[in-house]
């Protein structure tokens, strides 16, 4: 409990301390200080009792209230108010003595401030907005966040290969091109076609001409690859989750959102542009989520957003368990699928249809630009959601429609992953493949049970100069990241494998990291565990991470599948080292580098 002498200790703060309370109060930033001087008994806000200066003041207006009571009153409030002990009317005296010596001080501190934007605006020079730019970024600088962004073009007829700007040719381990389907025959076909036919744009707004029956179709095929009665698409997934989270949180009656701690950005977007209250849950953790929905009436709306694969972590969903929850306390459930949608199921639904638990899930999310290879986002959800959804939804309502190309594209691309399972299956094979490899040398790899294979760092200098020197000395671009993608201490290699990343690939991978860890002194596997562990690393479990799709599971559907589909993609890798050679030759004779060379490019498919 706090004492008298402690609130005389709090109000002699020192200016600094009363200027960031200023800054960051909700309530010392908004209301005047004459209101607060004169209203204290009409103040109510949740924000003013969390203040520091504004709760202490409220006690003391509660004690004066109390010493001018009976003594009947007094005494039934005494026990739980310090400021009733010794005598009231003194010590109110007192303490009212130190409040108003604070809110002198906020005062001081206001004008200070208005002062000071008020001279920059006026100055004879102005705000000087480059200045500006320059600090913020030197911020980003200092901590190790600033974002490099490599100029990497991957080879349709090459994959996983690429050319960096200089032309040199470089495999690519990071991409979310998961399966290949963005340079697929199928495909790649089918959008040339549709660009014949119907042009490169929509033309307007799915509300202005935008809408035609290709949209339709593929909303319709979303659907029914989900289970549900409708679909909408949108320009991309974070577009489709901002977009859908705030427009349903911010129309449901008083709604409170679930969300878990690791969520992506596009949800975490969403929630606060809904202005819906929120409780954060720990990462998968069940219990801490129970407890949260325990808080909320029964009869208050409440929404759980999660995700069934988190792609920095490579962890999966509770979803079965999460379903039940959102049952037992009336809430409605927010699935992404962005990182498993093409991957995972019979059909490519996701984890929830590999789980069989599509219909307990209420809205999935998912995109059209990782493992469907082409681009944008969309919802599935009942009739009623989704029409809603799209009358309300602005990030839907305004904005251009995805080119036909696009949508044929991705519509080829769906109907060829419900029934194909030879794209899933080779990365899966090769995902399982390489975490044993890395295993077996010590790598530090977070385990999980998907398909992402994160090496931990711990550092984000050392992080970035890794990535680099894989991508200078063996032509191997694999992204680092960074804060505030991951915690800081957790920086990491996110490596993804592809059907196209075959032995003679991950070999070159496999050797290339293990040189750099021995080179380098970087901590590994047993190194991790000496610590204690972290980000999953180096912690004794009783058993080993499985992964959700073992690779005693992987079929190809025939006795030859998985030895075709390493021949399709060693071809194409034949493919790149013919082009490679001969823009090699033609430096060497003083031509230069042009990228239309690979449109001559050797085709495994042909």
């Amino acid at each position: 409990m706090t004492t008298r002498r402690s609130h005389s200790r709090f109000f002699v703060m020192d200016f600094a301390k009363v200027s960031s309370y200023v800054r960051s109060c909700p309530f010392l930033a908004k209301t005047p200080v004459t209101t607060m001087r004169n209203n204290l008994p009409a103040i109510k806000s949740l924000a003013a009792t969390r203040c520091p200066v504004m709760s202490v003041a409220m006690s003391v207006q509660s004690a004066r209230s109390i010493s001018t009571s009976s003594p009947h009153q007094h005494a039934a409030v005494a026990p739980h108010d310090h400021v009733s002990k010794g005598h009231p009317a003194i010590h109110v005296k007192k303490v009212q003595h130190s409040v108003d010596k604070a809110m002198n001080k906020v005062d001081h501190v206001r004008s200070a401030k208005h002062k000071e934007v008020h001279s920059a605006a006026h100055s004879s020079k102005g705000f000087d907005y480059e200045s500006f730019y320059t600090e913020e970024l030197e911020k980003k600088h200092k901590d190790k966040s600033y974002r490099y962004f490599n100029n990497i073009n991957r080879l349709a007829q090459a994959f996983p290969t690429a050319h960096t700007g200089n032309g040199d040719h470089v495999t690519v381990w990071c991409s979310n091109d998961y399966l290949g389907m963005s340079k697929h025959p199928l495909v790649v076909d089918t959008m040339k076609m549709t660009l014949d036919k119907y042009g490169a744009g929509a033309g307007g707004t799915r509300n202005i001409a935008g809408n035609a029956q290709l949209h339709l179709s593929l909303e319709r095929e979303l659907a029914s690859l989900h289970g549900k009665d409708s679909a909408l698409v949108f320009s991309s997934c974070f577009v489709a989750n901002d977009a859908t989270i705030s427009t349903l949180a911010g129309k449901l009656p008083g709604c409170v959102i679930f969300s878990d701690s690791s969520n992506h950005a596009s949800m975490i977007q969403g929630i606060r542009h809904s202005g819906a209250a929120k409780k954060i849950f720990r990462h998968n953790d069940l219990a801490h989520l129970e407890s949260l929905l325990q808080e909320v009436d029964f009869n208050t709306p409440k929404l759980i957003a999660f995700e069934s694969v988190y792609s920095m972590c490579g962890s999966i969903g509770p979803i079965k368990e999460i379903a039940a929850l959102a049952r037992k306390y009336n809430a409605i459930t927010f699935l992404d699928e962005v990182h498993a949608v093409g991957m995972y199921g019979q059909t490519g639904a996701g984890v929830a249809e590999h789980l069989d638990v599509m219909s307990e899930i209420d809205i999935i999310t998912g995109t059209l630009g990782k493992a469907y290879g082409v681009v944008g986002g969309y919802i599935a959800a009942s009739a009623r959601l989704i029409d809603m959804i799209r009358s309300y939804a602005p990030g839907f309502i305004f904005t251009t429609s995805l080119p036909p190309t696009i949508v044929a594209g991705a519509l080829a691309s769906i109907q060829h992953l419900k029934v194909s399972q030879v794209e899933r299956f080779g990365q899966q094979y090769h995902t399982a493949q390489l975490k044993n490899v890395l295993a077996d040398v010590n790598i530090p790899v977070v385990p999980n049970p998907s398909h992402i294979v994160p090496v931990l760092v711990g550092d984000a200098e050392t992080a970035k100069s890794v990535s680099d020197e894989l991508l200078s000395r063996y032509k191997i671009y694999v992204q680092s990241i960074n804060y505030p993608t991951v915690s800081k201490g957790e920086e990491r290699l996110r490596i993804t494998p592809t059907p196209g990343h075959t032995e003679a690939y991950m070999d070159r991978l496999v050797s290339a990291l293990t040189t750099i860890w021995k080179e380098r002194g970087l901590r590994t596997e047993k190194d991790w565990e000496a610590e204690g562990g972290r980000a999953g690393v180096g912690l004794v479990r009783d058993e080993p991470v499985k992964q959700l799709v073992p690779l005693e599971g992987v079929q190809f559907g025939g006795a030859h599948g998985y030895d075709e589909l390493c021949s399709f993609y060693e071809g194409l890798e034949s493919g790149a080292a013919a082009v490679a050679d001969r823009n090699a030759a033609m430096e060497a004779a003083g031509g230069f580098f042009q990228p239309s060379l690979t449109d001559r490019m050797v085709s495994a498919s042909a």
